[in-house]
């Protein structure tokens, strides 16, 4: 689905991000909550969900962060999405081609189950935040501790809230600009974008969380 506003692609994000360097389709920004490489299991119990698609491995990554290079503008600046478990293969990854500039911590308002006896409570997960060249912030200077409220993954089993989105965005992105969410999952980003007056091209594998995803940002 193209329009104005928004392109929603249903498919593999690699032969995607084929199609969109050869038609030299050029962005200022990717967002993206990507598979973390753990077969993410979710503990939630009144809803069970669907496996993530590709969670048990990392092989695409590489592939995938080489595509994100030829797909980003000069002096832009990108968030992705990851947990402790493989931050140091995605960190390894990104550096490659870009500049790590942070890892951004988000702080939620609930702790996560595992080790009940054996481990502390984890209520974080974490975003890298990269530039390709430099791209100043806007606004002010804010910590990398980033306190928003879990969603209760309506939509979703890693949903993210669209406010901790709208936040990334605003301070790295101007309006009318374009954002790219490769895994797209339920359309967070998409929603976040259109509330903020951003062209959002997303792209999704799985058939339901794409169709919830177009739901959302067309109701947006």
């Amino acid at each position: 689905m193209i329009n104005k506003d928004y392109e929603l692609y249903k498919g593999d994000c690699l032969k995607v991000m084929d199609k969109l360097i050869k038609d030299n389709v050029k962005v200022d920004a990717i967002v993206t909550d990507p598979p973390y490489g753990m077969q993410f299991k979710s503990n939630h119990r009144k809803q069970k969900y669907k496996k993530i698609i590709n969670d048990n491995n990392l092989k695409w990554l590489d592939e995938f962060v080489e595509k994100c290079d030829l797909l980003v503008k000069n002096n832009t600046a990108h968030y992705v999405f990851c947990s402790f478990h493989n931050i140091d293969k995605f960190k390894i990854a990104f550096e490659k081609y870009f500049t790590i500039k942070n890892i951004l911590v988000w702080e939620k308002n609930n702790t996560s189950m595992g080790d009940l006896k054996g481990n502390f409570a984890s209520k974080t997960e974490f975003i890298l935040f990269f530039q390709k060249g430099r791209r100043l912030i806007n606004g002010k200077r804010d910590a990398n501790i980033l306190k928003f409220k879990r969603t209760g993954n309506k939509y979703h089993p890693t949903e993210k809230p669209v406010a901790l989105i709208e936040y990334l965005l605003t301070k790295f992105t101007d309006e009318n600009q374009v954002v790219l969410d490769p895994f797209m999952g339920s359309g967070t980003t998409g929603v976040a974008c259109r509330n903020l007056n951003r062209r959002f091209i997303g792209i999704e594998l799985d058939e339901d969380y794409f169709n919830t995803a177009k739901s959302r940002i067309e109701s947006v």
